[in-house]
């Protein structure tokens, strides 16, 4: 009688188990919907940004941005995307692995990293491997504004513009579906015209226009870039 008792609570048990996490991948599935919708709201606005900045580029070549100029020296930057929580797969294992990956390649080559972590796990890794972390932000929630990734990404942006940095790269999750995702590690900077100009076909955005300024050329391109 007993053992019928506690099969009976088993059953019960793993009943309300099959509940709780029929109701959390509901969840799941209807915050990824709603990632997905964002994420290809802002591609056109990235891929304009991108298709104008290379061609204002072209037509002033006589002006050359600090981000479009190389820095000779021993040190890169790192930014390292992560989330602030697990239950992801192995989204931030993967992408750490290439963090490290990276890391040790710089080293063997004699440069020292200044990092900023987006994420809770990024910056506890970074942390732990005794990385310095210049900068980070975590606690971004489900839909992260861009005014709060501004203020620690421009740390690295300014080390370069001020010729402190030789290399900045970006270390994230790239998602093709919801079967595959890919760990990525792009150079940022120095930024080079002719990798813009070869995305730019790419995506089939490439046209010509002929501009008009306000106020002036290089004050447009000076803010295109940064963004």
């Amino acid at each position: 009688m007993a053992v019928g008792k506690e099969i009976r609570g088993k059953i019960k048990s793993v009943e309300n188990t099959k509940k709780i996490t029929k109701a959390m991948e509901m969840v799941a599935a209807s915050k990824m919907r709603k990632a997905q919708d964002r994420m290809r709201a802002a591609r056109p606005y990235a891929e304009k940004v991108r298709n104008i900045a290379t061609n204002l580029g072209e037509a002033n070549p006589e002006y050359v941005h600090p981000f479009m100029k190389s820095n000779d020296v021993k040190k890169a930057g790192v930014i390292v995307v992560t989330t602030d929580k697990g239950l992801c797969g192995g989204m931030n294992t993967n992408v750490l692995r290439a963090v490290t990956a990276r890391l040790r390649e710089l080293q063997a080559q004699g440069m020292s990293t200044d990092a900023v972590a987006i994420g809770n796990k990024g910056l506890g890794f970074l942390t732990r491997i005794g990385a310095k972390v210049v900068s980070h932000v975590t606690q971004l929630g489900d839909t992260p504004h861009l005014e709060k990734l501004i203020g620690p990404v421009k740390v690295l942006l300014d080390e370069y513009a001020k010729g402190e940095l030789s290399t900045v790269y970006i270390a994230y999750t790239r998602f093709e579906n919801t079967m595959r995702q890919e760990s990525v590690i792009e150079q940022l900077l120095p930024l080079s015209v002719e990798k813009m100009q070869q995305e730019t076909r790419d995506s089939g955005t490439q046209h010509s226009w002929d501009y008009i300024y306000e106020p002036d050329a290089q004050s447009v391109i000076d803010d295109l870039l940064v963004r």
